[in-house]
This record gives C-alpha cells, structure tokens and sequence, in this order.
C-alpha cells in the first residue's frame, strides 16, 4: 500500500489542529516596514523556529541580518540519491490601513463561514504554514521522500533587501536542486495554477520643491508655480493616449508575446467582467492591443502608488504647498532591467520639469522578473499533485506580481523554482479584509503532501 495514505489520514484527522497554529502565527503583526513593530517581526520568525524544531526539522537557526532575521532549517536523511528541496517563504506582512474599513482586527483571526480573515492569512503566512503542514504529517508517520532546507525572510513585502545578500554569502549552505515557492496563488477556486513568469520590480519616491515654505494661494497664486501641479502634469505624462508607458527606452527590452503565449493565456478565460467584480470599478483601462490578463501578466506597467501635497485636513486652507511627493512603481518583464529603469524617470524628469521647480528621484526597492522552465521533473510532480486533488490539470500562467527571490535564486544559487499556491484572485491581499479560503487551503496541504511524494526520484 502506498505509504502516503497513512500520511493523508493523518492530515484528515488534524485538520483542526493545524488551523488553531495558523490563527496563531497569523495573529502576530509582522508589519516589516513599520519600525514600532520591529518586536513582533522577531517574534513571527522566532514562532517559525518553534514549529521547525517541534517537527524534527534539523539545524535550524535564526539568522541576524541589517533588518528582520532570516530563518534557515534543514531535513537531510533522504540520502544523496533524492533530490534536495529549497522550500522557501516570507513571514512578513503588509500594513493594515485603512484600518477602519476591516471588519475585524487584523490580527484578531476571525473564521466567518469557509473563511479565515486576519492580515498575512493568504500573503503567505497561510502558504508557508502549509508547507510546514504537509511536512509534519508526513514525517509523523513516514520517512521522508526527499531532502529538504528552509529559508524563511522576514522583508519579502518591503523589497528583500538583505536577502541577495544572504543568498550570495551561504551559497553552500543553499545548495539545492530546486526551489519550492507557494507566494503565487490560484486562478480560481476550481482551477489550480503553475505559474511560470513573474513581473520585476522598481519603486521610487518623486520629490517636487517649490518655494521654501508653504504661501498664501491669494497673495501668490499665480506668480509661484504650485509643485502640486507641477507633479500632477509630470504624472499625466507618465502615459500616452493608448496607456502605454512614455519613460525613453522603456519598452526597449520588452520580448513581444510568442503565439503560443497567447493562447496559454486565453485558456484562462478570464472575462472582463472577471476583473471588473473583483475591482468594483465600472470599466478597465490598460495598454491598447493586449488582453487584461497578458496585461496583468506579461506586460510592464507604471502606477502611482501614493501622493502627499498641501493641507489635506477637514475644511480649507488655502495654501501652495512647498513641495509635493509621489509614490511611483513600475513592473517589470523579463528583458526589462531594473537599473535602467532609475534612469530612465530621471532622463524623463530632466526632459519634462519645469526650471520653476526643483526635483528629485530616490529609488526605493527593486527586483527582478523571471521565467521559469514548466518543465522541470520538480513542476511535473505538482502537476500530478495539484491533478490528484483537484480532478483537473492546473493552468499555467504570468503572473503580475514580483517575487523577486525566484530571479536571484537563479542566478546566484543556479537553481529554479516551482510556483504555485492556494490563495485566491478574491482574497483581498494587500487589502482590509484580506482572508484564506479554508477549504482551498487543506486541499492545498494535501497537494503538497502528494507533491513531496511525488518529487521522489523525478
């Protein structure tokens, strides 16, 4: 009898237990780009290090870096025939603001029907708690199929900074013959995904000064040009008529979308109704010629993130600011390099702004986009996984997001990576209210407990 029955039972008899350790690990605000909840960062990492060694994992260790710690752990005793998993996950989280558009608090997990709402119950505390999920049942009642080594980062939503360095400092320490990475997610309920690309990074923060204090708008409208107005022109230039990006050279890189992509993307059959529901907006915008979801997946976007100018308090007052800011992110395709596309805003910013202003351009973050091959032994195994459990094959796709460990790991580690997860298009991540749809989630487990088995040998 196969061995993984035993396995899959005792998964089915422990599903409960397994969600009480999710509401607890979800319930610490590991908020990594606040700095007050520094504390709680360290204790979602030293919560990672409690259940690794509560479940046998070996060697397992916090490493200090400049920012949040790294936690590394490894499972050897499969032997050098079997293959050595790199399993890798995130355990920060996003802010929670607007906070007071959350039906509950963020870090008080509330399960409301099939759903679990806290913040990082999808994004990717959830995905990460299902590998360690799958894991543990496993090893509770087998040996284990292959190897495996850990490495868990506490910085994944403010960039990664530390973590290429880690990478390239404990090359050894890493080596591995693939990666697995669950920080994606499915198209739908019904409808599991491999996904193979992922959108690069660039963010920055524009900074417009005007005159040295903030000025009556009576007494010098008209004669100081508002730095307010002035960023929203340079912003209005950022795209032309047909949505596409006006930055010198920045669709340069950009690899046109073979005939088989394109029908790879159709198979997902996405209507625009689809994203229109998901957004509540009334209509969809995007680069003309392109499809929603080639332009979600496989085409690079400018958006502007956040902008701060003036009074924006209850009632009026009536000012030109002195200076104005904006929060502008690009995403990128594979091609597309980050360090070019600094210069690129700036070559627009000398091209554009007025001499009636100063300006200024910081860059902020950055990552890498990737593609990986659909074809490694290690993807075929999910593939049969994700098929044993959900009766179907999983779609592949582009995804729109950045999850720039994959592009660093190959090419610092030289190892790819196989992509999926089992959060949902409606988890609202990123969002008030973000949730993870248990049902999908132990499904989720159970694939994973498959895959392991299955990855035996491939």
């Amino acid at each position: 009898m196969d061995t993984r029955i035993n396995a899959l039972n005792h998964f089915f008899s422990h599903k409960d237990s397994f969600l009480d350790q999710l509401i607890s690990f979800v319930s610490i605000p590991s908020i990594s780009t606040a700095p007050e909840n520094k504390g709680d960062v360290l204790r979602a990492a030293e919560f990672l290090v409690s259940k690794m060694n509560s479940i046998g994992i070996k060697n397992v260790k916090l490493h200090p870096t400049p920012g949040h710690p790294i936690v590394y752990g490894e499972y050897l005793e499969a032997g050098d025939s079997q293959p050595t998993i790199l399993v890798y996950g995130h355990y920060d989280v996003q802010p929670v603001d607007p906070t007071e558009l959350w039906h509950n608090d963020p870090f008080s997990p509330t399960v409301i029907e099939d759903s679990l709402f806290a913040r990082g119950s999808s994004d990717m505390k959830g995905q990460v708690f299902a590998c360690l999920a799958a894991i543990e049942t496993i090893l509770n009642t087998d040996k284990f199929p292959v190897n495996l080594k850990f490495i868990f980062e506490g910085e994944e939503e403010i960039g990664s900074p530390n973590l290429k360095p880690f990478l390239e400092t404990h090359k050894d320490l890493l080596r591995s013959d693939v990666a697995l990475n669950v920080d994606t997610g499915m198209s739908g309920k019904n409808t599991p995904t491999i996904t193979y690309g992922l959108r690069g990074l660039s963010y920055f923060e524009i900074r417009v000064y005007g005159p040295s204090k903030d000025l009556h708008s009576g007494i010098y409208g008209g004669v100081v040009h508002n730095p307010a107005q002035v960023l929203i022109d340079l912003i209005s230039k950022m795209h032309d008529s047909e949505g596409r990006v006006t930055l010198p050279g920045f669709y340069d890189e950009v690899k046109e979308l073979s005939a088989q992509e394109r029908s790879e993307f159709a198979r997902l059959n996405i209507a625009d109704e689809h994203y229109q529901d998901q957004t509540g907006v009334p209509g969809l915008w995007g680069e003309t010629g392109y499809t929603p979801t080639e332009r979600i997946g496989a085409r690079p976007t400018l958006e502007v993130n956040g902008f701060l100018s003036g009074f924006t308090g209850k009632g009026s007052k009536t000012v030109i600011p002195a200076k104005a800011m904006a929060k502008i992110s690009t995403r990128l395709v594979p091609n597309q390099k980050p360090e070019k596309i600094y210069h690129q805003l700036v070559e627009f910013m000398r091209t554009h702004a007025p001499e009636t202003v100063k300006w200024e351009v910081e860059e902020i973050s950055t990552g890498s986009p990737s593609l990986s091959d659909i074809n490694l032994p290690a993807t075929r195994a999910l593939v049969t996984a994700l098929k044993e459990v959900w009766g179907v094959d999983p779609v592949y796709k582009r995804e729109g997001g950045s999850v720039p460990v994959v592009a660093d790991m190959q090419e610092i580690l030289g190892i790819d990576s196989v992509l999926s997860g089992f959060g949902l298009p409606d988890d609202n991540v990123h969002s008030p209210n973000e949730k993870l749809d248990l049902p999908t989630w132990y499904k989720g487990i159970e694939a994973l407990i498959h895959f392991f088995y299955n990855v035996k040998n491939a």
